[in-house]
């Protein structure tokens, strides 16, 4: 593949060369990283020394760990060779770059269900009756807690659930959230209200497990598990428990409502409050990507034109601005 070398530089070693060369300009590869390595794998296991074709990055795309038939599944892994194809062609001009035409599009972002006031009040009620003896142990006050961070700090489930004790800082009220999705770290500032909340359930915690600063903040209450980190799929389970139990009624266009959800809600009512105090959002929208840590300004502008409820507010003020002023009447 190398025109200056007499012996052909592998396909991973290429990969390793232009991951190396993107995390030293800043971006997160974690996730489209795997996706490289493995059509790299595979170009290499082949034997393939002509230039690379669409067509051959199409066999690829279809032969997902998971065995879909889906092409959006196809056209997402497809779509994620598109930047390190760009970059092979310095070495080979004759590389072929992957578009939307093979399989379509890989699919648009959907609308999530954003959560009224009552429906997470209702969401920590439920969770605090949980436990052998409904509201009297450690289990409902660790799932109260944290449903209730999520909603009002807007952090990923991941970043709630690996939270260690020293993250938590009461005195300044921040949370230290380390090497999260984009391989990040930030601090995220808390409301005196949630504070308290944080404090109360340290409190509880600590009457039955003795604390230490790198032990997880929210622990498992059963059995072996506990003190340790709770586990995702078990915070999913108990979500989705408690979900069904409210019966609330779908308003995304997703399959249920998920916890994933009170994230993007957090989001869209801080627009909203904006919106209410005449805050220029545009001005503030980069703040608002860094506290709740997207990778780019744009993953946050996507709620104005994904969100039904933020499409309706923009709706209206622009109705408002293109409303004509009156004219009064001709003079002749």
């Amino acid at each position: 593949m190398n025109k200056t070398s007499t012996t052909p530089i592998s396909m991973l070693s290429h990969a390793d060369n232009y991951l190396a060369e993107r995390r030293r300009l800043g971006f997160g590869m974690r996730g489209i990283d795997y996706s490289i390595r493995s059509f790299a794998r595979y170009i290499d296991g082949l034997g393939h020394n002509a230039p690379l074709t669409i067509e051959i990055m199409a066999k690829w795309a279809r032969l997902d760990k998971g065995k879909s038939d889906d092409p959006a599944t196809w056209a997402r892994r497809l779509k994620k060779l598109r930047s390190f194809m760009r970059y092979m062609q310095q070495f080979e001009p004759r590389i072929e770059v992957p578009n939307d035409r093979i399989f379509g599009q890989s699919g648009q972002r959907l609308a999530p269900h954003i959560y009224s006031e009552q429906e997470i009040t209702d969401l920590m009620t439920a969770a605090r009756g949980l436990g052998p003896t409904p509201g009297s142990g450690l289990r409902g006050a660790t799932f109260e807690t944290l449903f209730g961070l999520i909603s009002s700090t807007g952090l990923r489930v991941s970043e709630a659930v690996h939270l260690k004790d020293c993250d938590v800082d009461f005195q300044s009220g921040m949370l230290t959230i380390r090497n999260t999705k984009f391989a990040k770290s930030r601090h995220v500032p808390m409301h005196s209200s949630t504070v308290e909340a944080m404090r109360r359930y340290r409190s509880v915690r600590s009457c039955q497990i003795e604390p230490s600063e790198q032990m997880p903040f929210f622990v498992g209450t059963r059995g072996r598990l506990m003190g340790l980190v709770l586990g995702l799929r078990q915070v999913r389970r108990v979500f989705e428990r408690l979900r069904d139990q409210l019966g609330w009624v779908n308003r995304g266009a997703h399959a249920q409502p998920r916890i994933h959800d009170l994230r993007h809600t957090f989001v869209v009512r801080r627009v909203m409050l904006w919106h209410a105090q005449g805050v220029n959002v545009d001005q503030s929208m980069l703040a608002l990507a860094t506290y709740v840590g997207h990778a780019t300004v744009t993953h946050t502008y996507w709620y104005l034109t994904g969100v039904p409820e933020l499409m309706a507010l923009a709706a209206k003020k622009f109705e408002q601005f293109a409303q004509p002023l009156e004219v009064g009447p001709c003079l002749k």
